[in-house]
């Protein structure tokens, strides 16, 4: 498949083929093609526009947390080993221009080229069609990972409440699932803490560890109150 072919089939309007040509040389080919442009400057601009789309993503998405805590979860969906799971997902590695060393040396599937290259990708789709379309590559991509690059590692209610709990009164947490709904490739978990018999909240995620904090949360917010 082709460049332009694989802009088709994601419903790109691109006007600049060459632009993403561009977007997918590596400095290694442009030395050996009499310095051919390469991906450098798209590079630039895409880690621009991804800092921006996924600040403004993750700022609506998620409302009750802090900065330092945005800050950490961006850095994770940005970071080389997102980035290049992403390219592998959208399979651009298949549409690299790598010198012969490179090439050799397994640069096709290298997580710092392929992060490199997904930038670009990101960079020259800005640029031609605009942030509309930046957003619809990234709902393919990042946006539907953002649960998976651990956000609760990142605001931790169950720990959260867990100390509270045993401030106050010593006891000790428990968790249990009480319904799972939906298809077996997609199921919906439903979670309640409870301590002793007292149910203190009830949580829903795509996996029981984000149910049993959407639970901690619920609990933490009843204990607020």
């Amino acid at each position: 498949m082709k460049i332009n072919e694989f802009l088709d089939q994601l419903e790109i309007p691109y006007k600049n083929i060459d632009l993403f040509i561009e977007a997918f040389t590596h400095p290694s080919f442009s030395n050996e093609k009499n310095g051919r442009k390469n991906y450098e400057r798209l590079e630039f601009l895409g880690d621009a526009v991804l800092q921006y789309h996924v600040s403004n993503f993750i700022f609506d998405l998620y409302q009750d947390i802090p900065e330092g805590q945005l800050t950490t979860l961006r850095s994770k969906l940005v970071r080389e080993e997102s980035l290049a799971r992403f390219a592998r997902e959208l399979k651009l590695g298949r549409f690299i221009y790598l010198g012969s060393g490179e090439e050799h040396n397994g640069g096709r599937d290298r997580n710092s080229v392929l992060a490199d290259i997904f930038e670009a990708f990101i960079g020259a789709v800005c640029h031609d069609c605009g942030h509309d379309y930046v957003d619809k590559i990234l709902k393919m991509t990042i946006y539907k990972h953002v649960e998976d690059i651990h956000y609760d590692d990142i605001t931790d209610y169950k720990t959260t409440l867990q100390e509270l709990i045993q401030a106050d009164q010593r006891k000790t947490v428990t968790y249990q699932t009480i319904s799972t709904e939906g298809p077996s490739n997609a199921p919906i978990f439903e979670v309640e803490v409870l301590m002793d018999n007292m149910i203190l909240g009830k949580g829903k995620g795509s996996s029981k560890k984000r149910a049993e904090q959407q639970a901690a949360k619920a609990a933490l917010q009843k204990l607020a109150k």
